[in-house]
């Protein structure tokens, strides 16, 4: 969704409320893709703050479906995103500003890219399907929380083995 600010910048009045949508269907990181499942509409409110700067203001949030770290199974996050942004146009803007704010292409606003960036930021950094998660069996790839496998998972460190052989030897005598 793209909205235009040039009413906003060329009129009298100093505020509009912009009614938006997300037209994503899913958070595509380059690495991995998380499908949207819910999404509300929201109110993007703009303020003309100067001649050819704008203050944006929005809040909402978005549920993902993200896989668990431990099992992979599909996980629903609720993730809340707030926006509060100056746009300045017209400005002559550095390599490094302009990629932060790439959600503006001339007087126009990608909804979109704002809150995908917002999102990108706002993931936890671990998610689990339960606190309890027994993740998968590193031998045979069961899902530990649904069966037991019955896989021998006892993996040493080899750097320990001189332990271990020691310790056998012990037991011999």
């Amino acid at each position: 969704m793209l909205i235009d600010f040039r009413e906003l910048l060329s009129g009298s009045g100093n505020e509009i409320s912009y009614p938006a949508n997300i037209d994503m269907t899913s958070l595509d990181d380059g690495v991995n893709s998380y499908p949207v499942i819910r999404k509300e509409p929201f109110v993007i409110q703009a303020y003309k703050t100067g001649k050819d700067k704008v203050q944006i203001q929005c809040e909402g949030s978005v549920t993902l479906s993200i896989p668990c770290d431990r099992c992979l199974e599909p996980v629903e996050i609720n993730i809340d995103f707030n926006v509060d942004d100056v746009i300045e146009f017209n400005k002559t803007e550095s390599d490094e500003e302009q990629e932060e704010k790439d959600y503006i292409d001339g007087y126009n606003l990608d909804v979109d890219r704002l809150i995908f960036g917002e999102l990108l930021v706002s993931i936890p950094g671990k998610i689990l399907c339960r606190e309890d998660c027994k993740g998968l069996c590193p031998v045979c790839g069961t899902n530990l929380n649904v069966a037991e496998c019955g896989c021998d998972r006892d993996v040493l460190d080899p750097r320990m083995s001189v332990f271990k052989d020691i310790l056998n030897n012990f037991k011999e005598v």
